[in-house]
């Protein structure tokens, strides 16, 4: 007992011996902070336009059109071509791996020889019954495995990256909350415990 006594003492020696001071002179006057002027933020996108990086300019097209046809604006809500799928496509298939670059690059030139070929004009002047023809590998049912055509993988590819880029979009989103209304309004759901 006198050892552990011994060590409670010392432990407790550093705080009595602490002197009671008066505490420091403040410097007589402080400079005020003043606060730090706010900026208008606004993003990239909202300031200028976006220059296309990757597709040439018939590419691009084509798949403006292409965009346009896959997810067309419907029930107030933006399509493609207004929350800029395609500018973004362009951006993310520039940074994307050799295959997916390739893939794209030959599928929207074939979409473009295709329309010279049928119609004896560019893609992005086709109406929509025209396109249609062309798209007609879209309309095979979905399977798991990729078809093993490069023309229509790539349908498959920028069939859901349209939509992905689409309903991702800053646009879609602020369309989208426009008409919401609060969800549920107390019906939640519990875990089990």
């Amino acid at each position: 007992m006198k050892r552990r006594r011994f060590i409670q003492t010392v432990a407790a020696a550093p705080a009595i011996a602490i002197p009671a001071t008066a505490p420091a002179a403040q410097p007589a006057a402080q400079r005020p902070q003043s606060e730090a002027p706010k900026f208008e933020l606004s993003p990239l996108d909202a300031v200028g336009d976006t220059t296309p990086r990757f597709f040439s300019a018939v590419q691009l097209a084509t798949l403006r059109k292409l965009s346009d046809i896959l997810m067309p604006a419907m029930n107030g809500m933006p399509g493609a071509l207004e929350a800029g799928a395609p500018e973004f496509l362009d951006f993310l298939i520039g940074a994307s791996a050799a295959d997916r670059k390739q893939l794209y690059k030959n599928g929207l030139d074939t979409l473009q020889t295709q329309a010279q070929k049928k119609f004896g004009k560019a893609f992005a002047d086709l109406n929509e019954t025209q396109a249609g023809e062309l798209l007609a590998p879209l309309r095979k049912p979905w399977t798991y495995n990729p078809p093993p055509d490069p023309f229509e993988r790539f349908l498959r590819e920028v069939k859901a990256d349209v939509r992905t880029a689409t309903i991702n979009s800053r646009e879609y989103s602020t369309a989208g909350a426009a008409g919401r209304r609060g969800g549920g309004m107390g019906q939640y759901w519990y875990p089990i415990d």
